[in-house]
């Protein structure tokens, strides 16, 4: 067993498998951004240089190749952040929908600012977003990795005071 199937859950494995089926043998490459998910939901939704590692291993690409995504990407964390992750469109359609109050009414509620924490340790605001792709149900919010448009502060409060 190699040093990277010791490090990866099983689950994780698996799910890496599965995104290097569709693509042909030699462009494992391709996985990695699939692969970087994987290992980062394994650990409690930030990745660690060994995780990393791990991925490159598997992947049989450099490590630097592998750090190069996980630092590009804004879905990916490389430090401990909250229980759950909530990240905000704040693009241009979001912002002409609506956006910007979000943001606010989730700064105040959470009291905490984007990029931060709460003391808890229960939500994760992530720095701005750029685009989620959901640009016709603005403004739009992604909480771990589930989709909520058409957002008013109402709305909102429904959503995060759900969660545990």
């Amino acid at each position: 067993m190699s040093e990277s199937e010791n490090i990866l859950s099983k689950h994780t494995l698996e799910d890496i498998d599965s995104w290097l089926k569709r693509y042909p043998a030699d462009k494992k490459k391709s996985a990695v951004l699939a692969a970087l998910r994987a290992a980062q939901h394994q650990n409690n939704g930030f990745l660690t240089v060994e995780l990393m590692d791990a991925v490159a291993e598997y992947l049989e690409l450099s490590k630097i190749e592998v750090y190069e995504v996980a630092s590009f990407y804004s879905m990916y964390e490389l430090n401990p952040v909250a229980r759950h992750n909530v990240a905000v469109c704040t693009n241009v359609c979001c912002m002409l929908m609506g956006s910007d109050t979000i943001v606010d009414h989730l700064e105040k509620k959470l009291d905490i600012k984007l990029g931060e924490s709460t003391a808890d340790g229960r939500i994760y605001l992530k720095k701005e977003e750029e685009c989620l792709a959901a640009c016709a149900g603005g403004p739009m919010m992604q909480v771990n990795h589930k989709y909520y448009t058409d957002l008013t502060p109402e709305k909102v409060d429904e959503i995060i005071d759900g969660l545990e």
